[in-house]
């Protein structure tokens, strides 16, 4: 992993002349009064051109001194309610330059969320095909936390980046090569069970998902450590670089966006990389089992019965419910060394969507100061979460009598949460969350372009010092 873009960085003027002025200007019953900071010929010309200080909507400006003002609407507060990075709706649209905000009432919280999605709208997937990037540039205002602003600017990038590259160049190796890097950028140790040599280290589940895939793709679990002090944070990220369903062969419409099925793994290094970068005090620990779930001879097969490294058997009842298998043996292994918390994050049902659409990353947890803390940590870097249950009373419906779990009850109901309910019976009984996140923009929105995305792990950034009082 290399250091951030220079595009998601705060920009660095080399001169007072090289800096434009840029007003945020609220819309409805605030105009007037926003308006009322502009020099008097700007404030005239953006009357007469119609400037209504709505979403979206930036404009140069005229200045006394025969240079220019720059404006960006920042809507009424209901058009707000239904945005997430405003500034960046109108920053993008400007022309290249440096710009510094200035004569604005926004809360220091509410600054730098805004930052974060100025500097946002500066990614650009361009790997396969150069896209010009337009240098439009913001100096670190006063009071905001410049490095942790880039900090999880770049953390974006890093999982957009994993997610967007198609499976023939983010295979399970290369899914290892970037843990690699990020384990190298920040100095911490990684370690890699590749193969046939998970069977040795009784990682059953990781290697029957993966074991039908190519050699030079064969199925291994990702170990990175970090920190030597404080409490224990394990996150464990679902590493599919490839789904076609298995022998339940997937439809090729359904197939489509597979190579986003390794989202939780993008996702959870990302939040990795925001830790360690704020030098966080804990012992970070980050389990991914990198796999592709490949059809061959070697497949495995529905009505088979698999041993998890914990000791349950698990009933294979559609092998297209192969990413809950992969994170039962690293839920196991991480529920050994008995941590402070364990957070899980997957691309792990379609039910999910259907609950809560692509835009909010569902939850579910059994840990209390968490459930409290994540909806303000939510708020706090536009990163919308929302809790499901842990439903007690559906345990019935993963135990399918002839062993101790089924991998996908048949009815469809309540899909999302039984594959939660499975993932639990492996995390150790302490405290325990699970996200179940689409990994995907659908739609280009402001800073958040059509294509891979983080979900969640903003949310967690900024609800976990609370919970494990760093």
């Amino acid at each position: 992993m290399s250091e951030p873009d220079n595009a998601l960085v705060f920009m660095q003027p080399t001169s007072e002349q090289d800096v434009t002025d840029l007003y945020l200007i609220a819309g409805g019953d605030d105009f007037e009064a926003a308006m009322s900071a502009l020099p008097e010929a700007a404030r005239a010309w953006a009357g007469r051109n119609g400037f209504s200080g709505a979403i979206g909507d930036a404009r140069l400006l005229p200045a006394p001194d025969g240079g220019a003002v720059a404006v960006v609407g920042y809507g009424t507060p209901s058009q707000r309610s239904r945005a997430r990075f405003t500034l960046a709706a109108g920053g993008q649209k400007l022309p290249e330059g440096c710009y510094r905000l200035v004569g604005h009432a926004l809360s220091a919280a509410a600054l730098e969320a805004e930052c974060l999605g100025w500097l946002l709208s500066g990614y650009r997937f361009d790997r396969y095909r150069k896209a010009g990037r337009k240098a439009v540039g913001l100096v670190a205002p006063d009071g905001v936390d410049a490095a942790r602003v880039e900090a999880l600017a770049a953390a974006e990038a890093l999982t957009r980046d994993l997610i967007n590259t198609p499976a023939e160049d983010m295979g399970p190796a290369d899914l290892q090569a970037a843990v690699a890097a990020l384990a190298l950028l920040h100095g911490a140790e990684m370690s890699a069970t590749v193969g046939d040599a998970l069977l040795e280290e009784n990682f059953p589940l990781i290697h029957t998902v993966g074991r039908a895939a190519s050699a030079d793709r064969a199925p291994r679990l990702l170990d990175l450590r970090w920190g030597g002090e404080g409490p224990r944070l394990t996150l464990v990220g679902k590493g599919v670089c490839f789904d076609t369903g298995g022998l339940n062969l997937k439809p090729g419409g359904s197939m489509g966006l597979m190579k986003k099925d390794m989202g939780g793994a993008a996702t959870v290094l990302g939040l990795a990389h925001m830790i360690m970068a704020q030098g966080w005090k804990v012992r970070l620990r980050v389990l991914i089992p990198a796999v592709e779930n490949a059809v061959a001879g070697a497949s495995f097969r529905p009505g088979d019965i698999f041993t998890a490294r914990n000791g349950l058997t698990v009933e294979i009842n559609n092998t297209d419910a192969e990413g809950r298998l992969v994170l039962a043996d690293a839920l196991a292994l991480a529920a050994e060394e008995t941590p402070d918390r364990i957070i899980s994050m997957a691309t792990l049902t379609g039910a999910a969507r259907v609950a809560v659409g692509p835009d909010l990353a569902p939850f579910f947890t059994d840990d209390a100061a968490l459930r409290a803390a994540l909806p303000e940590g939510a708020a706090r870097w536009a990163d919308p979460v929302w809790e499901l249950p842990f439903h007690a009373p559906y345990e019935a419906m993963i135990e399918p009598g002839i062993a101790d779990l089924d991998n996908a009850p048949k009815g469809g109901f309540a899909g999302a949460i039984t594959a939660a309910l499975f993932l639990r019976r492996f995390a150790g009984g302490g405290a325990y969350t699970h996200f179940d996140v689409y990994g995907w923009n659908p739609s280009a929105a402001p800073g958040r372009p059509k294509g891979g995305a983080g979900m969640g792990a903003r949310a967690l950034f900024a609800a976990l010092p609370e919970v494990l009082a760093l």
